[in-house]
């Protein structure tokens, strides 16, 4: 399994990619692979998140669960290759499948995530 090294993780799996002020939000490959097979991910709106909250859904075969914001900021982009083709969070989860892009508002949320290592530590690989 893979934990790309430039990335930043949650507790909640999820990743997040930091470019200056802006940064693109995934769910980890451990994430997708404890999902199982991705049908449809819900993203509502591009709105002002806090961080912790919920920004959207992503449903499995079997179950749904809440996608979680890492940081504070507001929603520019929301991946449009989710809506016909969801399983690339699968196939692709640090690539194609990424979710959201956003600005963060607080630079400091992304000093209190965790860093790869730091992240395999915490699902035990």
């Amino acid at each position: 399994m893979v934990f790309p090294e430039d990335l930043k993780y949650t507790d909640t799996h999820e990743w997040i990619k930091v470019d200056g002020a802006s940064a693109t939000v995934g769910i980890t490959a451990f994430a997708a692979g404890e999902l199982g097979d991705v049908v449809f991910v819900d993203i509502p709106e591009m709105k002002a998140v806090a961080l912790g909250d919920n920004f959207g859904s992503i449903e499995a075969v079997k179950t749904v669960s809440d996608l979680v914001a890492p940081v504070a900021g507001t929603i520019t982009e929301v991946n449009p290759d989710l809506e016909g083709t969801p399983e690339i969070v699968n196939t692709d989860p640090y690539g194609k499948g990424w979710m959201i892009r956003m600005t963060i508002a607080n630079p400091a949320d992304v000093d209190a995530l965790m860093d790869a290592a730091q992240y395999k530590a915490l699902i035990g690989k």
